[in-house]
């Protein structure tokens, strides 16, 4: 009898109602590969993406039922042959595509990288994705000391990874938000401004120079804003307009995540010299309720499966 684990998965693309706790055949670790028994995996719209059916082309076809989750942290419990510097009982934090919001998640054993012992589970399993499209994000749009960067939903996870990373390479930050999350905003080290009509001109007021380059994490009029204030729309990143991204000009993210740039910024987590903070954590069975939560596009913080 095969071994069976816990996943939230959909049968079929639809809402998150879709999503449920099914036993699934468990993956079993091949040549290069580790499996990780899985603690905490972070939530992300790329997630609630796969579950209404859509797939990055990269991954071809993927049966169903699929299992969402592309960022995880847990204990390494198999290493496949020809791996070296992993070993069982490794408490690791990763990334894959899909596949973890289960028990167990398999992986090439060069997505992982080891977790600091002060950096909590909820916090590596949501880790990945903040940081590595930040930081992909601010490399492409060739951010340079002395500049002004906007951030477009600078209070969510991407967002704080944004701000943070933009300011440790000397850049001064304006972040949008609710008004709500403006003190928390100032803490991370950006000039907050609250959205709605007139985002262009309270922009200009706080940066008479202008501004250099923009990260949109919240499409629509905060896209049209940054394409307002910057005149080279290759400074422009947005996270959320890939459908429009070309035809206006503007960038998408690219490149690939790396164990090393991850494994950089636990390091700073664990020296409490980088903030991530959690907004709320779900168990495995109410995997529905996070992805209504990060549907909603509000709230400060990485929202993270305990498993």
């Amino acid at each position: 009898m095969s071994e069976l684990m816990r996943a939230a998965a959909c049968a079929e693309p639809g809402g998150p109602e879709v999503l449920k706790v099914m036993e699934l055949p468990a993956p079993q670790a091949g040549q290069g590969q580790v499996r990780v028994r899985v603690r905490a995996a972070g939530v992300q719209p790329f997630d609630t993406a796969v579950r209404a059916g859509w797939l990055p082309p990269y991954l071809g076809e993927v049966p169903w039922p699929r299992i969402p989750g592309n960022e995880f942290a847990g204990v390494v419990d198999q290493v496949g042959a020809g791996v070296s510097g992993v070993s069982v009982g490794d408490e690791v934090l990763g990334f894959t595509a899909l596949f973890a919001y289960a028990e167990y998640v398999v992986v090439p054993a060069a997505n992982v990288t080891a977790k600091p012992a002060g950096v909590p589970w909820e916090v590596a399993g949501g880790l990945t994705a903040g940081v590595q499209t930040a930081e992909l994000a601010i490399d492409g749009i060739g951010l340079a000391p002395g500049e002004t960067l906007l951030v477009h939903a600078a209070a969510g996870s991407v967002g704080t990874a944004a701000v943070q990373i933009a300011r440790r390479r000397g850049a001064t930050v304006i972040g949008t938000a609710r008004e709500a999350n403006h003190d928390y905003l100032r803490a991370l080290g950006a000039i907050p401004v609250a959205y709605g009509d007139g985002l262009a001109d309270r922009v200009r007021d706080l940066a008479p120079a202008g501004v250099d380059a923009a990260l949109d994490g919240a499409g629509g009029h905060a896209l049209e804003v940054s394409m307002e204030l910057i005149s080279n729309r290759g400074r422009i990143a947005t996270l959320v307009e890939h459908d429009k991204a070309a035809e206006l000009g503007v960038r998408l993210v690219r490149g690939d995540r790396s164990a090393e740039r991850l494994g950089r910024y636990a390091a700073l987590v664990a020296e409490g010299t980088f903030k991530f903070p959690v907004r709320r954590t779900y168990r495995l069975e109410e995997a529905a309720d996070a992805h209504r939560e990060i549907e909603t596009g509000h709230g400060q913080g990485k929202v993270v499966i305990t498993i």
